[in-house]
């Protein structure tokens, strides 16, 4: 039996008070709608359409690449929003899953479950429902002596032994795909919003003779759609538990998993010990055998193994197997550090790579520059790469040796084993086993503290 899906994503979020489409809103690091994208695509299921509306060109840049896209001009309902789908999935034969883009923490497994449910139960429509430990704002789900669903009943309608149901709805379906569409022909918007409403669809099964079910899923805070950023906030942290969990039960320590922050995306090798106030964002990697202290921030970057990083922060950047990085240095996209590679506190790299065992410790800029093996770059050294309209290029060849507070001004060429004297401003190529030297000659002036006015102040004293 084919299986569709129809992603409802055309609301604005009013309550969210912001220009982005609330379904964009992220959760995990990644925007509510791809979460929901994401996970509904590992069903198996042969295709998905998203119905867009509010911020709809931005929607649809997420989604367009995995999911059909269909508009909703106007937001007349959940009912009008689905019939936007018929000339898509109108004369497909199956079952299809209604989806929120705004309800971004149901699992694979849930969604596997409620397909298996549905397609075994005979029934026309299976709502996805769950026992909520406080029901008050939900709707109730009111079943016959048989189980089946008789109505959804919400809670300004609710009569008192009604409004002790427990059993709500999550807002998630699966349809006969046929009838789905048949039954929303009928629907109507005899109501005080004057809009089409989906869960009209399931009294206008039942009154033609067909089932209607509900599926029970296990853990109610799967249901939580996002309304607000309150609501945005819990979200994140359910799935930052769910997914720190997983990460600890294959091999990661997160000394304080409560103040541990992985995206969803990122992967994360056995062994590796993650402290506090650590953020890991995007697509980053990070390899086995990692120490990744307190005050962290790496995003969209690949981590080696054997890795130590002490308080700094990477964006697109690479760091080799047994690699050091800080305490605060700050590696900016392109960088790349080579195996055994050092850059220490308050080091600063962009599209630069920093070779094999070579080492930049302290207070340094390596900009638009390649650096051999076994480099050593002394604290206060600049690598000058940008003369107001053109960035430029630096090389440094292996076993270099670069000394304190020198400015290496690109474009410039040092060969193997070359030498940079301390306080040198570097403008010309340095050959191999060369040493260049580019600074003023010291002149000392003898007796300088008898001509200035201090030696009044200060001689006699003691």
């Amino acid at each position: 039996m084919s299986r569709y899906v129809i992603i409802l994503a055309a609301g604005k979020g009013t309550r969210m008070k912001s220009d982005l489409p609330k379904v964009l809103h992220e959760v995990g690091g990644k925007a509510m709608v791809e979460l929901v994208l994401d996970t509904v695509l590992e069903a198996q299921v042969a295709q998905v359409v998203t119905v867009v509306g509010h911020g709809a060109e931005l929607v649809e840049q997420r989604v367009a690449d995995r999911s059909a896209v269909v508009l909703q001009a106007e937001q007349l309902g959940t009912g009008h929003a689905i019939q936007m789908a018929e000339p898509v999935l109108g004369d497909k034969e199956g079952v299809t899953l209604i989806a929120s883009g705004d309800a971004p923490l149901f699992t694979l497994d849930t969604y596997q479950a409620l397909f298996a449910f549905h397609e075994q139960s005979g029934n026309a429509v299976t709502v996805l429902t769950a026992q909520a430990p406080n029901p008050v704002g939900y709707g109730r789900i009111i079943r016959d002596e048989n189980g089946n669903v008789i109505r959804i009943v919400e809670q300004k309608d609710a009569t008192p032994e009604e409004a002790l149901v427990h059993e709500i709805n999550t807002g998630v379906y699966v349809f006969d795909n046929r009838l789905l569409f048949a039954a929303l022909k009928q629907v109507t918007n005899d109501n005080a919003q004057g809009e089409y409403y989906l869960p009209d669809t399931l009294e206008i099964l039942r009154q033609a003779g067909h089932t209607v079910g509900a599926y029970v899923m296990a853990d109610f805070d799967e249901s939580m759609g996002v309304n607000d950023r309150v609501a945005l906030a819990q979200a994140n942290k359910v799935l930052r538990q769910r997914i720190n969990d997983m990460h600890m039960r294959n091999g990661v320590t997160l000394i304080d998993p409560a103040n541990t922050y992985i995206d969803v995306d990122v992967k994360i090798g056995a062994d590796t010990v993650i402290e506090p106030n650590v953020y890991l964002k995007g697509h980053t990697v990070i390899g086995q055998r990692v120490l990744l202290t307190t005050g962290t921030r790496i995003v969209d970057s690949v981590v080696g193994d054997d890795v130590q990083v002490d308080a700094s922060h990477f964006e697109e950047a690479e760091v080799r197997a047994a690699a050091t990085v800080g305490p605060y240095a700050h590696l900016r996209p392109q960088s790349v550090l080579g195996e055994r590679a050092h850059a220490g506190n308050f080091v600063e790299m962009k599209k630069a790579y920093l070779g094999v065992d070579s080492k930049m410790g302290h207070l340094s800029y390596l900009g638009d520059a390649t650096i051999g093996d076994e480099v050593n770059i002394g604290a206060g050294t600049i690598f000058v790469n940008y003369d107001g309209l053109h960035k430029w290029h630096t090389n440094v060849g292996n076993r270099s040796f670069i000394g304190s507070n020198s400015k290496i001004i690109g474009p410039v060429n040092i060969g193997d084993e070359a030498f940079i004297a301390a306080g040198s401003t570097i403008t010309d190529d340095v050959p191999k086993h060369a040493m260049g030297i580019a600074r003023s000659r010291q002149t000392t002036k003898l007796d300088f503290w008898e001509r200035t006015p201090l030696h009044e102040k200060f001689d006699g004293l003691e």
